[in-house]
């Protein structure tokens, strides 16, 4: 595109370009197996690892790449550029940071190095069946028992819910207390009473495998507790700002290249003597797809750089989180149309990006919600 980008340092394009190279070379060739199997294999997560592509902007002391959110950020949008769906940012850019700011020296000398290289995949269980964006209405429980937490309770719509060693479960320590009763816990899913349910069948983000998961009286040492007991729910509400507007940096990027190949698309595909390209609709289409596409990189790189001196807010996350889906989504319905029918079949990217993107109206908490937290402020 256009727009002039000095968000990023020399060593931000240099690590763009090792991105780039890995997901080429390790992963564009597999995505259709894992599209298959529904799962990303084990292997590709330890080459990340190796590769420096996971925990970027964790400390190097715990095996980390001591960069910062531009390093995640060059990951996201590389692999919205090349189409590879594999949940590296959940694993680095969620939940890993949890552990980085609120866990002991302990427990992050524990466990991040293994989180780092790939050994140990990281999940996140807020969901549950019926509970949705609501965070405060969580039923799981974990009672204390002695040196212990006992958990008992279901999450769904998991995602690594089937390939995780570790999960980070939002558990209701005090029943009573509504948001103030919320905790932290991580979870290994070795410990007796930890079950996975089926893994379920999405519409889309096929090789991102995603699962419930059940805790049946799961008992997990004292120290696994992360952070302050009964302080979760204002860890989250912290941490969600990023997620969030790691959504708004994949969006922007997939945008982008989905306009070049449909560019390319139109300008080769001939219809009733001529090529798409030369309908006046078609032109014009383009030209509301491109302009969208410039305010969406102008705002997202905006809120980057605010995000990189460590200055977003929680609303701007929501605005930004809100405006790059509902324009992403809306762009990519009026490719999938310039295609034609060819823009309903999966071999081409603008079908498997109509399909894959619909959820991230969805998650990091509903448009609805980014529309609450928005209001708020009004």
């Amino acid at each position: 595109m256009e727009v002039h980008r000095s968000v990023y340092r020399e060593d931000h394009e240099q690590f763009r370009t090792t991105v780039r190279r890995f997901l080429e070379r390790e992963c564009a060739p597999r995505q259709e197996r894992w599209l298959a199997e529904g799962i990303v294999d084990r292997e590709t997560w330890l080459k990340a690892g190796r590769e420096g592509l996971l925990c970027t902007a964790l400390p190097t002391e715990y095996g980390g790449g001591g960069g910062d959110f531009g390093h995640a950020a060059v990951i996201a949008e590389e692999m919205a550029y090349t189409g590879v769906s594999i949940s590296f940012g959940l694993h680095s850019d969620i939940v890993a940071p949890y552990i980085a700011r609120l866990g002991t020296e302990e427990q992050k000398q524990r466990w991040l190095p293994k989180v780092c290289s790939g050994e140990t995949i990281l999940a996140v269980a807020i969901t549950e069946p019926g509970g949705g964006s609501d965070v405060k209405a969580c039923r799981t429980t974990a009672v204390r028992d002695g040196d212990e937490w006992v958990i008992n309770g279901s999450k769904t719509f998991i995602s690594n819910g089937f390939c995780s060693d570790m999960v980070m479960v939002i558990c209701k320590t005090d029943p009573t207390a509504g948001a103030k009763g919320v905790s932290l816990i991580m979870v290994e899913t070795n410990r007796e009473g930890f079950r996975r349910g089926r893994k379920l069948q999405k519409v889309g983000m096929h090789s991102q495998d995603t699962a419930e998961l059940f805790f049946d009286n799961v008992r997990v040492p004292a120290s696994n507790l992360l952070g302050e007991a009964n302080k979760g729910f204002g860890y989250l509400m912290h941490d969600l700002a990023q997620e969030r507007f790691i959504i708004a940096v994949s969006a922007a990027s997939k945008v982008e290249r989905l306009l070049e190949q449909t560019i390319e698309y139109v300008k080769d595909r001939k219809a009733f003597g001529q090529t798409v390209w030369d309908f006046q609709n078609t032109k014009f289409k383009l030209a509301d797809i491109k302009a969208q596409s410039v305010a969406l990189r102008t705002m997202v790189d905006y809120y980057l750089g605010e995000h990189m001196r460590r200055r977003l807010t929680g609303e701007e996350a929501a605005i930004a989180k809100l405006y790059s889906t509902e324009t992403m989504w809306k762009c990519i319905d009026d490719m999938v149309q310039l295609h034609g029918g060819y823009g309903y079949m999966l071999e081409y990217p603008i079908a498997r990006a109509f399909v894959d993107t619909r959820i991230a109206r969805v998650y990091g908490g509903s448009n609805e919600v980014m529309r609450d937290i928005i209001t708020r402020k009004l």
